[in-house]
């Protein structure tokens, strides 16, 4: 092998140099020295080039190097000379180098150019821009290759710190985006998982809150496993009540001061490093999220307050989807309030504490006789026969002292003269201040509704509070949004005296959003409503009083057209919202008791049917008992899904097929299997016993008739949405049947059809493979 040595320091290049380094400029006295001189000066340029450089024969062996590659690989120049150049490159990177090279060889390139990791002799790696250039005799002959290498560690180490922090921005601004269509808190604590996964460059994740007796419980997690979260869950670096909660870090647990059986825990899971970084929520501490490292982690700054930007989105979108539930809730039970005081079969009047009427409902004019008109603004007593005069005072002095009058019987004068026994309820009504300010009333007749008055008033015992009726805010505006009417209401919620065709939009001093946000007078749902034509629902805002006060309202802008449908003006309605609350939250309580009673009735008709049954001594009464029993469960489970959900007119039809499907199942024999596919969409609440019952014929049916001699059998149930329409179908492994021949001789057939009627469907049944298919239209249904 003929390997090169470096070039010598020549005699010659030392007598042209000066003791401080600076050459002398003596020219050569003959043509050798000057050949010597010039080399001398080469060697030395190759020698201490800010570059590393290496010549290598066509095996990759180096066969010279210069002192700065033995600078950057901590090799001398005789341990690196007879090397392999592709021994020193990390094995990620030496094929592409390899390949590169032979090609150079080839001669199908003269020169190339990678970058690459290059080992030290310490073990450590730098990166190096290497440039590959050919040396060939005159015949084309490759002789060697000259190699030059920069160390770009610096620059590779800017450039990953940058796509750490590109990536950690990209990674928030998802986070971010993604929350803005979040619709319950098990999605934001998911997509909580992958951000900080993302952005803090850690191999596992997990989000801890705070349960109801103050213990932090796991929510959400990724790579866990199920002994090590039971082992820490409840540890906390802080306390409940910690008012600034700061990152704890570990940036090696071995080295770390935890315990030593936490070490030991944590170690088996094989975590090295770990953060925890509080979860603030208004101000108060509500959870924690860790970040696992499956090695030791230097935690920086940057990478802190990136943590800190994840847990402070976490708490926004919390809080965002909270005040969402509330505000839908509001409104809902708002509506419902409001159609429950119009449809009433009772009559509902509030008075304030002086006895004087402020609302009466139509209710109120069909048993008394008055109109609205002629009641409102009117004391009470005008409803109370002359012997009965001294009871106004008495209910008064009850309510101001905050006393509920429940089931008052007494008499009350129609506007015709004629007496009539009624029944009063009277709960005090308060303003947002919780400061009593009048009493609602609901007055019933009981002199021609006495069998009714049993059902009624097990109800009414249940009624805390009933509905408070404020005065709203009303104003109108022309079509530029120029106030031109406002009623006294309105001066009291805004809390100044609007100037008529002067102010804006709307009657208050200023507007927010309701997170806070300042909302501008022109782009307040008023100004939507006349600029769009269009009434705005859904909405809610917060006015700013003068004094700084604020208040939370509903606005109902609706614009007013004239005969040829041009919008002339708009009207709007400020609902205080406030004020409503207790209400509402009584309105919840009396549908949840409703529940309570007919759950109970429906057991206790079962339980007599289930009793019935085993003390029957005829095989055909047993068997007509136990249908009407499994009738009467489905019917249970219809009610279950119903009273469940927050709309009064529609219910979810997964959460229906997997409720009945469930009541039947109990009642089936263990060897047949019923499937309950998921279902989608929502289905009309008249539309739930119906189904309920021809779902548990046809379940039932299937068990006697189709999978009798199936062992095991199998049933598979099924609803989803085609077209217009909605199909139910139930699939058994038996031979099916004919519905012409036996549709008059089972009476649950003829029940299943009467049903399918009733909601306006049709039945189909197939017998390859045996199925009953219910068709009814899907609007119908929803």
């Amino acid at each position: 092998m003929n390997v090169q040595q470096p070039f010598p320091r020549s005699s010659v290049l030392n007598s042209l140099e000066r003791t401080n380094g600076e050459p002398l400029v003596t020219p050569p006295t003959s043509p050798n020295d000057w050949i010597q001189t010039r080399d001398s000066r080469l060697a030395a340029t190759y020698e201490h080039v800010g570059a590393g450089i290496v010549e290598v024969d066509e095996d990759g062996r180096m066969l010279r190097v210069n002192q700065r590659l033995c600078l950057l690989t901590g090799y001398s120049a005789p341990e690196l000379l007879g090397r392999i150049i592709f021994q020193e490159t990390l094995p990620e990177d030496a094929d592409a180098d390899r390949e590169q090279f032979r090609r150079q060889l080839a001669g199908e390139i003269d020169r190339y150019t990678i970058e690459k990791r290059i080992y030290r002799k310490n073990g450590e790696h730098f990166w190096a821009e290497v440039a590959s250039s050919s040396v060939r005799d005159a015949a084309g002959k490759f002789l060697y290759a000259v190699r030059v290498q920069h160390d770009i560690t610096a620059r590779k180490r800017a450039e990953h710190e940058l796509a750490r922090r590109t990536d950690e921005q990209a990674a928030l601004f998802q986070f971010s985006e993604r929350l803005q269509r979040v619709a319950d808190r098990r999605e934001i604590h998911e997509l909580a998982l992958v951000a900080i996964m993302r952005a803090l460059a850690c191999e596992r994740a997990s989000i801890l809150l705070f349960d109801s007796g103050g213990v932090m419980r796991f929510v959400a997690w990724r790579g866990l496993s199920d002994a090590y979260r039971m082992a820490v869950e409840g540890h906390s670096p802080w306390t409940k009540e910690e008012k600034d909660p700061q990152p704890v870090y570990f940036e090696d647990i071995a080295a770390s001061d935890l315990s030593v059986e936490l070490k030991e825990t944590i170690a088996v899971e094989g975590i090295c490093a770990v953060a925890f970084i509080p979860i603030v929520e208004n101000g108060q501490l509500v959870g924690k999220f860790m970040a696992y490292y499956d090695r030791p982690h230097q935690f920086s700054d940057p990478e802190l307050e990136v943590a800190l930007t994840l847990a402070r989105l976490v708490s926004f979108a919390s809080s965002r989807l909270k005040a969402r539930e509330a505000r839908i809730a509001t409104e809902r039970d708002l509506l419902q309030l409001a159609s429950i005081v119009e449809s009433s079969d009772d009559a509902i009047i509030s008075k304030d504490l002086s006895g004087i009427i402020q609302t009466w409902n139509a209710s109120a004019e069909r048993l008394f006789g008055y109109t609205a008109e002629e009641a409102i603004g009117w004391p009470v007593t005008m409803l109370i026969p002359a012997d009965r005069q001294d009871e106004e005072p008495g209910i008064l002095a009850r309510i101001r002292a905050g006393e509920r009058i429940h089931h008052y019987e007494t008499v009350r004068q129609r506007k015709d003269g004629g007496l009539i026994n009624i029944s009063l309820t009277v709960s005090p009504m308060r303003n947002g201040e919780g400061r009593i300010v009048g009493a609602s009333k609901i007055a019933r007749d009981i002199s021609e509704r006495i069998h009714a008055e049993r059902k009624l008033r097990a109800s009414e015992r249940h009624l805390q509070e009933l509905l408070e009726a404020i005065p709203a805010a009303i104003y109108t505006t022309d079509a530029d949004g120029k106030i031109t009417y406002f009623n006294q209401a309105a001066v009291d919620l805004a809390g100044r005296t609007p100037t008529l065709g002067s102010d804006e939009w709307c009657v208050t001093w200023k507007l927010y959003w309701p997170d806070g946000t300042p909302l501008p007078h022109d782009q307040c749902p008023m100004a939507v409503a006349l600029k769009e034509g269009r009434p705005i629902r859904n909405a809610e805002a917060i006015a700013e009083r003068p004094d700084g006060s604020r208040i939370p309202f509903i606005p109902f802008p609706t614009p007013l057209r004239d005969a040829a449908g041009k919008v002339v003006g708009a009207i709007n309605m400020l609902v205080d919202i406030s004020e409503r609350r207790q209400a509402e939250t009584q309105q919840r309580l009396l549908l949840n008791e409703l529940n309570h009673r007919t759950k109970n009735n429906m057991q206790m008709l079962q339980s007599l049917l289930f009793t019935a049954a085993k003390k029957a001594t005829s095989d055909e009464a047993r068997h007509v008992l136990n249908e009407a029993s499994g009738r009467i469960a489905a019917m249970a489970a219809a009610q279950r899904v119903l009273y469940g959900t927050s709309d009064t007119t529609r219910f979810a039809a997964d959460e229906f097929l997997r409720s009945v499907c469930e009541t039947v199942r109990q009642t089936l024999p263990a060897s047949v299997t019923l499937t309950c596919q998921p279902a989608s969409g929502v289905l009309s609440t008249d539309a739930a016993m119906p189904l309920s019952l021809i779902l548990n014929e046809l379940i039932t049916n299937a068990v006697k008739h189709g999978a009798k001699n199936q062992r095991p059998a199998g049933i598979r149930v099924e609803m989803m949405k085609r077209g217009v329409e909605v199909e139910l179908s139930v699939e058994d492994s038996g031979e099916g049947f004919e519905l012409a021949t036996v549709r008059k001789t089972s009476s649950g057939l003829q029940l299943v059809l009467g049903l399918a009627r009733q909601i306006h469907g049709t039945i189909e049944v197939t017998r390859d493979p045996s199925r009953v298919t219910l068709r009814f239209s899907a609007e119908r249904a929803s």
